[in-house]
Order: structure tokens, then C-alpha cells, then sequence
């Protein structure tokens, strides 16, 4: 057995400094662009081992297991979620279909500024809630690259889209990660959460088109933005408050598109926002082939299912492969549970971090049915079929995919070595631990710290598990709210979600940007910190100023 050590210098600060060498090394290596990701994600991994075996003293047989174990993580789950959604795309578009996605759209309107809400933000939201785990990036993604978006727009909008709805996500998977850590209740963690993300639901349309546009285009377009924040944030409040937390976003969703889509048949902008690349600096903007005019003429009927028949199969097979009923009866037909040997509950977590020495578990859980990237290989699959492509034709362009998706696959893999690691040698935790000595700060500070869990390990899941408990010890201790602050943990982390270095490549692979995620991790990181910073004050204000808003009933 090997007991976690958070703090192997002796100086709170200097484990903490030691503690963010990898994470810090990864983010400097892939902003400087000089330095191609998946090359600075194998140094970080690099790095990484060389901190936690001689500075946290980890066993170096441990060290690379979980190495390993992280690298197949990456591919199973997300690696595998992003290669089938990249495959559907392919085919949507060898067989004209997505052109025909686009005219429809189009049809909706022409601006790109309600594009962006549509697609990146509403549309988005339906996957995060029916499948999370990179799932809506990547997704809307490809199609406002298709719809004729530059690739820093594409990727970074919808990174930035793509955070009010993560608590919530894959069927409310992080509220029961925060609730199996913490011991309370998921309802109740689910409403909290539920008062304080609406506020920023409203937000982020307009921060997302301001970001797009600059603060005119924003203003011109303002009804329709007040309209997809309202009717997302309202819905989000009320399920989560008096429904149940599993199905927010799903519900929050459909409303916001249909609100949206109704309005604008008796509403659209003075004049239409036409431009694909982001106002102001774009450099992917010189990367774009000409634009060829799009086709003005309205779709039939058929057209338009035809259209949508790939969408509307990935939406059915996506709600059917997050429902956790579907889930149990896929794993008991098919699971291969591998215990990592010497590595499997070979560590314990200790105090503060767990209530007392607690067996880390390491297995590798090849769920392969109840993947959500096999559902999407599946819908992929129907929708070939059904659009007439045959099975050689199929594999044909599954070939493709890997082949365009293989350096990303690398990177991807390589990054939850990098979190995988971190979490089994306590390097996330003395991190954590830092956090929690701020005191009276600690309300904002706790939130920063989701906000930090998910930049690391890429998913609010993950980040509620890691940090989720550490809260409810520190807000004991300090008088706080436990449920405020481990509901803060999850409402901090979806900021994360637009930097942590997995989500940037996902991007870059939708997008087919290849070799530029630092350009787009520049791009989103000060509007993380910043929007970060405003949950922070807002859990701040819960704790102090406004605490009734902070009570929730069972």
C-alpha cells in the first residue's frame, strides 16, 4: 500500500508550486503554439511522472500503471465519442445531406449571430444533457464549420456555448458523482445548483455573440438573445428545483430551440450579421476557401427530413444510451471490468482530503455497449444505411475518420494520462488543499476550485468526485453551507470546461483545425477566468449576503 502525501516539501507552498509544474507545463507548452498539442501532452505526461515519483514519492510502477490507465481511458470513453461523431459528420456530408442541413438552417435565418445561438447554445445543450463527455463540442462544432463559420469561431464559441448546461450533463451524471462523494442528497444538490447556473444561462447567449460580434452586433440582436437565455434559464430552474436533476438539460433545451425558432417567424434583425469570423483579430479567417453562395431556394418537405433524419436518429439513440435503465441492461450483457494490478486499491486517499485512509479504485471498465460513442457509431450506421450509403462505402469513410482523427485520438489519450495520474497520486489534492486554506474567501476560492478540477481532469464528474468531498470538509469546518459548497464545486467546473485541454482538441477536430489549439486556448482562457470569477463572487453572495437563496428544500 502506498498512502497519498499532499504536502512532500514541508511548505504548503512549495508542494503546491511542485503540484502545478505538469498541468502548467501542458497549458504554457500548447498556448505558445510552438508546439504541436499532442507533442506537448506527451512532455506533460512526461513531466508529470517525474513529479509525482520523486517529489510526491509515488512507487514508479504506480506511476506509469496509471499512466496507462489513463491513456486507454482516453480513448475509451472520449477518444471513441469523438471519432464516431466525426464519422457521422463525414457521411452527412459525402452524401449532400448536410448541405441540405445548412439551407435548412439557413431557413431559419441567415444570421450568423442566431446561428450561433441555435446551433452552438441550444442545440448544443440537447447533447450535453443526453451524453456530455465531449459529445456537444464536437457536434456543433463540425456543423458551424459546415455552416460556413471560420474554425476559431466554430471551436471557440462552441467551447464557450458549451458551459451552463455541463452540471447537468449526461442525464445529470455529475450531480450523482457530487452526491456519491459527499453523502447528500441529489435532488437537493441538484436544486442548489439550479440557483445559482440559471443566472449564467442568461448570460452566456449574449456573451457568446458579444464574443462573435462585439458588443453592437450583440445589442442589434438582443430580443432574440433575451429569448434563448430566458427560456433555457426558467426551465433549468424550475426541473431542477421541483422536477429532478437528471433531466434539465434535455428539457431546457427543447424549450430554448423552440422559443427561439418560433420567434424568429415574427422577428429577425434589421440587418443580417453575414460575416463567418469573429470580429476584430481572426486568423483562421485566412485559412477559408471562398464561400460559395448558398442555395436561397426553400427545402420541400422531404428535403427537410432528409435533412434532419441524421439528427433526429442521434437524438433518439443519444436519449436511449444516457437513460441509466438502458445502461444497466447494456453492461449486463456485455463488461469487462480490469483491476489495474498493484495499482487497484493499492493507494489511499487520506485526511483532509477523505474522512479516513480510503482505497483508491483503478479499473479499466470496457462497457463497450453502453459507451456513448457506440451509440453514436450505431446512429451513424442507420443514418448511412437510411441515406443509401452502402456497407463498403461505410467503411470506406470510417477510414477516413481514423485517419483524420488519429494525431487528435493521441493528444486526447495523452491528457487523461496526465488527469488520471494526478487524481491517483494526490497531486490534484494538494492543489485542492491550497484552495481550501483561504478562510473567509473560501466561498469564492471553493468555486475557483471546481473551476481548477475540471481544467485538469476535463469533466465535472470527474472534478465533483475529486474535489466534492474536500468541500463538504472545508465549508464543515468553516461554518459554510455544505450543500452550497459542493453544488459551488459543479456550478465553478462548467467554466473549466471551455479550457481544459481535452475540450480544446475535441474542438480542433470538429473543426478540422488541426495543429491550432493554442491559438483556441488563447482565445477562450481569459473568458473562463472571467466567467469563472463572476460564479465565484455570485456563490460569495449566496454565502453572505443573499443566504436564502441558498436554501433549499427537500
Amino acid at each position: 500500500m502506498w498512502n497519498q502525501v499532499y504536502d512532500p516539501l514541508h511548505s504548503p507552498v512549495l508542494s503546491t508550486i511542485a503540484a502545478a509544474v505538469p498541468v502548467v507545463t501542458l497549458l504554457v507548452l500548447i498556448a505558445s503554439g510552438r508546439v504541436q498539442a499532442h507533442i506537448a501532452a506527451v512532455i506533460a505526461v512526461i513531466v508529470a511522472n517525474l513529479i509525482t515519483i520523486f517529489v510526491f514519492t509515488m512507487p514508479a510502477n504506480m506511476s506509469i500503471r496509471a499512466s496507462v490507465l489513463g491513456i486507454v481511458t482516453g480513448f475509451f470513453p472520449i477518444g471513441w465519442i469523438v471519432l464516431n461523431v466525426i464519422f457521422l459528420y463525414q457521411v452527412t456530408v459525402s452524401t449532400g445531406r448536410f448541405e441540405l442541413l445548412k439551407r435548412a438552417v439557413g431557413g431559419v435565418t441567415e444570421d450568423r449571430r442566431l446561428q450561433l445561438l441555435l446551433i452552438a447554445f441550444s442545440f448544443g445543450a440537447f447533447f450535453e444533457g443526453a451524453s456530455g463527455f465531449g459529445t456537444p463540442v464536437a457536434i456543433t462544432g463540425a456543423v458551424l464549420i459546415g455552416l460556413g463559420f471560420s474554425p476559431l469561431a466554430a471551436s471557440g464559441l462552441s467551447l464557450i456555448a458549451n458551459t451552463a448546461p455541463v452540471a447537468y450533463g449526461a442525464l445529470g451524471t455529475p450531480i450523482q458523482g457530487l452526491a456519491s462523494v459527499t453523502g447528500l442528497d441529489p435532488y437537493i444538490l441538484g436544486a442548489m445548483v439550479g440557483r445559482q447556473l440559471p443566472f449564467f444561462s442568461l448570460i452566456v447567449p449574449f456573451w457568446v455573440v458579444w464574443a462573435f460580434a462585439g458588443w453592437k452586433g450583440m445589442k442589434d440582436v438582443w430580443p432574440a438573445i433575451l429569448v434563448t437565455g430566458v427560456s433555457f434559464a426558467v426551465p433549468q430552474f424550475v426541473i431542477s428545483n421541483y422536477v429532478n436533476p437528471w433531466i434539465v438539460d434535455i428539457g431546457a433545451s427543447l424549450i430554448s430551440m423552440g422559443a427561439l425558432i418560433l420567434f424568429l417567424k415574427v422577428w429577425q434583425p434589421r440587418q443580417l450579421w453575414l460575416s463567418p469570423a469573429l470580429r476584430g483579430r481572426d486568423e483562421s479567417a485566412a485559412t477559408m476557401a471562398a464561400a460559395k453562395p448558398m442555395d436561397k431556394t426553400p427545402l420541400t418537405q422531404s428535403e427537410l427530413f432528409s435533412a434532419l433524419l441524421p439528427w433526429i436518429i442521434v437524438c433518439i439513440v443519444m436519449l436511449i444510451w444516457g437513460n441509466g435503465g438502458f445502461k444497466t441492461w447494456a453492461n449486463s450483457i456485455f463488461t469487462w471490468n480490469y483491476p489495474v494490478p498493484e495499482l487497484h486499491q493499492m493507494i489511499n486517499k487520506m485526511p483532509p482530503v477523505a474522512p479516513g485512509p480510503t482505497k483508491e479504485s483503478a479499473v479499466f471498465g470496457f462497457t463497450y455497449l453502453s459507451f456513448t460513442g457506440t451509440g453514436m457509431l450505431i446512429a451513424a450506421i442507420i443514418s448511412g444505411f437510411l441515406m443509401g450509403v452502402g456497407p463498403g462505402r461505410l467503411l470506406t469513410e470510417y477510414g477516413r475518420t481514423i485517419r483524420l482523427c488519429a494525431i487528435s485520438l493521441i493528444t486526447i489519450s495523452a491528457m487523461l494520462a496526465i488527469g488520471t495520474l494526478t487524481r491517483l497520486s494526490g497531486v490534484d489534492a494538494t492543489l485542492g488543499l491550497a484552495f481550501a486554506a483561504t478562510g473567509v474567501l473560501y466561498p469564492f476560492f471553493g468555486t475557483l476550485l471546481g473551476w481548477l478540477g475540471v481544467a485538469l481532469t476535463g469533466s465535472d464528474t470527474a472534478s465533483n468526485v475529486l474535489f466534492g468531498n474536500l468541500q463538504k470538509i472545508t465549508s464543515e469546518q468553516l461554518g459554510l453551507s455544505p450543500i452550497l459548497m459542493a453544488a459551488a464545486n459543479s456550478s465553478g467546473g462548467v467554466m473549466g470546461k471551455m479550457i481544459d485541454a481535452q475540450s480544446i482538441v475535441v474542438a480542433s477536430t470538429a473543426t478540422n483545425w488541426y495543429g491550432h489549439e493554442g491559438t483556441i486556448l488563447r482565445f477562450v482562457f481569459w473568458h473562463s477566468i472571467v466567467l469563472a470569477s463572476l460564479v465565484g463572487v455570485f456563490v460569495t453572495l449566496q454565502a453572505y449576503v443573499w443566504p436564502f437563496t441558498a436554501m433549499v428544500l427537500k
